[in-house]
């Protein structure tokens, strides 16, 4: 009885989990739009492309946003990540 119930509990939780990736996915291509249109306004604006300060301001909000229970520098590692696949993403 008590394997019938972790496996109800299991597959609860891995709907959950299938819920919360396609909002994920939904959420990194919005903040993808957001990023390209930046991209394609900063020669306008006479800003460089690469700018290492907003990057880091970027980590840092995310630590301070972070509550747990990822440890802050693996937040860090993904957002390193995710603003390298923007900086290599095609132009609109």
């Amino acid at each position: 009885m008590a394997e019938d119930t972790n496996i109800a509990k299991i597959e609860e939780h891995r709907a959950e989990i299938d819920e919360i990736d396609r909002k994920i996915v939904q959420l990194l291509n919005e903040r993808a739009m957001h990023s390209l249109q930046i991209r394609d306004l900063k020669p306008g604006a006479k800003m460089g492309l690469y700018d290492p300060r907003r990057e880091e301001e970027i980590l840092q909000k995310v630590g301070k946003l972070n509550e747990g229970p990822l440890y802050s520098e693996h937040l860090r590692e993904i957002y390193t990540t995710i603003l390298k696949v923007m900086k290599e993403a095609p132009s609109l």
